[in-house]
């Protein structure tokens, strides 16, 4: 007889209650990992919301006065598509019950400041996977979401930029090194336009974006904008912030938590591209108009995704500004481009619609300009519903709108190069960017002055469009020229890191690329393709008067400028650079070197205003 030892009942047991948990672990995390076919979804569904909108002022007596506001960063879920469950996202709002995705839109006056203490509420832990590997916000405690929010095309004092390392957790435990106070001041004395917030936290900013961090912030200026006509109430003049998701079938969002190197950064992936579309947090809405004209601010909050949107029944789109700035004139066109954090300014008459119903689409590659086609999903964006009865409409399509300064009416004080790189692995992914060869913590060696002008050669090396965007200055396109025999070129830069010694005007010598009509105005955001040197002419001043910064752009943290394809920039050696603006006066040492300060200083040279 064989003799057959059996197990103890305690081991027994516990096997079974370990095999038990095992298999129940693995359902749920496969389940909960599981990517919901979005194909499966119906589009058009779900109105589309009009975000609450709060005022940046009050009025005392017949006289407008600077408000605070306490808006809070809040953990909570929310209704992207009426077939999806809840999706725990984090959300802007002045309460956890008001708090949406995009966050309420702030309205402010031209001249009048708002106050805003940005307030953390968010838990322990985040939603979603971030890397450790990577320049990250990074509590002394390891608890805690760091986040900082800064106003995208707002020209405001160092303090209240959104420095990405001015960071805090809930209730200001815990602070980054260049935090400096609880309460910002915008000034809102710019010219009147679209701007949106964001989270700006070093390392975070690809998740807190994608958590639901985002928001509208708009700068009206009655006596300047009411004479144009354009549509102008709540009701006709809409902002409508797009971006891109990927869901889970329990509703969660989606974010691959394998990086491309896992053997480096083994959550970290160069770009996000979800494939449900969202505006002002609905999946594919509709929205039902009248037969007029509507102004839309369009906002693109993806993380990585360019937009070209165009109507399927041909309607039209009439420019009137781009990013912050008005156009000098209108411009109509059928389709156009929009890179991650540029704003659109469109009017779209439905009138003119010979159909019912209208819809919004995009057909811009992902990555782009060279990667994968859309689909029937991320090809889809929102659809308008119009109205059978036709009916009066007092607004306007001026043939001039407001005239600012042309790059010719300045001195250009300075000249600099400024080129992009990417490094790849041996597996040829991308393990860091650069800019000029140098980190963002390398020494500072942009160094302008606050009142000037200068013009940027911005030399794209990498294989992809980045939206460059400059905190504070505002810049004007002059051209674009392809390079020739780019490798060469691009081995003499990585030796040496000089675009002068490379003699990069023997390189930029190819097909030289028109500037779009609708892209020629002041802008704080641009496309520099790849392969090509985009000459631009940036201002450190008010473009709409010669009144000085009514605050010390000097003072620490300083600016910086970056790509805002979000997962390039401020994370993994960023596609960042910070500089440095002193005043020549004082030593230039005496400045910390890893953020860019901007000189005091007065203007050499007047500005025309509004209208002139």
């Amino acid at each position: 007889m064989v003799r057959v030892e059996t197990i103890p009942a305690y081991w027994r047991n516990f096997a079974g209650f370990f095999l038990l948990f095992l298999v129940g672990f693995l359902q749920r995390t496969w389940a909960d990992d599981r990517l919901l076919d979005s194909s499966k979804l119906r589009m058009f569904v779900d109105e589309l919301p009009d975000m609450p909108r709060i005022h940046g002022y009050e009025v005392v007596n017949g006289v407008y006065k600077p408000k605070l506001l306490k808006i809070g960063m809040f953990h909570k879920k929310w209704k992207f598509h009426r077939d999806i469950p809840a999706t725990p996202v984090f959300a802007y709002g002045t309460s956890k019950q008001t708090a949406t995705v995009p966050g309420p839109t702030i309205e402010a006056l031209h001249g009048v400041s708002t106050y805003v203490t940005w307030l953390n509420h968010l838990p322990p832990n985040h939603i979603l996977p971030w890397d450790p590997t990577i320049p990250i916000a990074s509590p002394p405690s390891k608890t805690g979401i760091p986040t900082v929010v800064h106003l995208h095309g707002g020209i405001d004092e160092p303090e209240s930029d959104g420095h990405s390392e001015s960071w805090f957790t809930r209730n200001f435990r815990q602070r980054g090194p260049t935090w400096t106070k609880k309460k910002y001041r915008y000034h809102n004395v710019q010219h009147p336009g679209t701007l949106w917030y964001h989270d700006h936290a070093m390392g975070l900013t690809r998740v807190n974006l994608l958590a639901g961090l985002v928001g509208a912030y708009v700068i009206r200026q009655p006596n300047v904008e009411l004479p144009l006509e354009l549509p102008y109430d709540d009701e006709f003049d809409r902002p409508l912030v797009v971006f891109d998701r990927s869901f889970r079938y329990d509703g969660s969002i989606y974010m691959n938590s394998t990086g491309n190197n896992p053997g480096i950064h083994p959550q970290w992936q160069p770009e996000y591209f979800g494939d449900t579309i969202v505006v002002n947090g609905k999946a594919w809405p509709y929205k039902v108009v009248r037969r007029r004209k509507y102004r839309f601010r369009i906002i693109n909050a993806s993380n990585a995704r360019f937009f070209k949107f165009y109507f399927t029944n041909n309607l039209t789109f009439i420019h009137v500004a781009s990013d912050s700035a008005y156009h000098e004139r209108p411009v109509i066109l059928k389709e156009f481009l929009l890179a991650p954090s540029e704003i659109a300014d469109v009017v779209v008459d439905f009138s003119k619609s010979q159909s019912d119903s209208a819809i919004l689409a995009n057909d811009a590659p992902y990555p782009y300009p060279s990667g994968d086609p859309v689909n029937e999903e991320n090809g889809m964006v929102m659809k308008f519903i119009i109205s059978k009865h036709e009916e009066n409409d007092d607004s306007k399509i001026p043939k001039e709108l407001i005239r600012y300064p042309s790059p010719g009416e300045y001195h250009v004080a300075k000249t600099r190069h400024i080129a992009m790189y990417e490094y790849t692995s041996d597996i040829d992914e991308p393990t860091h960017l650069y800019i000029n060869g140098k980190p963002y913590e390398a020494p500072v060696t942009e160094i302008p002055k606050v009142g000037t002008s200068e013009v940027w050669y911005v030399i794209n090396l990498t294989e992809d469009n980045h939206p460059l965007h400059i905190h504070l200055g505002l810049f004007k396109v002059l051209d674009q020229t392809e390079l020739v025999n780019e490798d060469e070129f691009k081995d003499c830069m990585l030796k040496h890191n000089d675009a002068v010694k490379c003699q990069v005007e023997k390189y930029a010598r190819g097909e030289k690329v028109e500037v779009p009509a609708h892209e020629k105005g002041w802008k704080n955001v641009y496309k520099m393709m790849p392969g090509y040197v985009t000459k631009i002419l940036v201002r450190f001043s008010f473009i709409h008067s010669n009144q000085s910064y009514p605050f010390d752009a000097t003072a620490e943290p300083g600016y910086v400028f970056h790509c805002h394809v979000s997962y390039y920039y401020l994370f993994f050696h960023f596609l960042v650079l910070a500089f440095v603006c002193i005043c020549m006066l004082l030593q230039y040492l005496a400045f910390t070197l890893e953020v860019l300060h901007l000189m005091s200083g007065n203007s050499a040279f007047g500005l025309v205003d509004f209208g002139s």
